[in-house]
């Protein structure tokens, strides 16, 4: 699942423009799995190129040898009701949250030495309470 919903951040903005992960499949001894990737036949030699590239990365990801193999599918950018996929990548628009969050989450961590981590945990503090001011 994660492959899917972090695709640019494991493989970098510009393979994710090009190539969309559409399936994992797994062979019938279990050695490695399959990951299929959707791009458009004018990228598919680009995307070709970094084949071991996108293994390794995601091999990363998961923490251990998973893919063994990436296997190209292609489709038609425009023309075809079924198949179309936008190659662009989605870009995350966060709502700022409540001065009263930041403030609050500014003063839980405020006695933390570390840059990093102090606004790591003012992020985090946002992150939670804006989240429960929600539901």
């Amino acid at each position: 699942m994660r492959l899917l919903t972090h695709w640019s951040e494991i493989v970098g903005d510009d393979t994710a423009k090009m190539a969309h992960p559409v399936d994992v499949g797994y062979g019938r001894e279990g050695f490695g799995a399959t990951l299929t990737v959707l791009c458009s036949g004018s990228s598919a030699p680009l995307v070709q190129q970094m084949l071991p590239q996108i293994r390794e990365k995601v091999n990363a990801c998961y923490g251990y040898s998973a893919i063994s193999r990436v296997r190209i599918t292609q489709t038609a950018p425009v023309g075809f009701s079924e198949g179309q996929m936008s190659f662009t990548a989605a870009t995350k628009q966060r709502a700022a949250p409540p001065e009263h969050v930041i403030s609050a989450s500014k003063e839980l961590a405020s006695n933390v030495e570390s840059d990093g981590l102090r606004r790591a945990l003012e992020q985090l503090g946002q992150n939670v309470m804006a989240r429960k001011s929600n539901t």
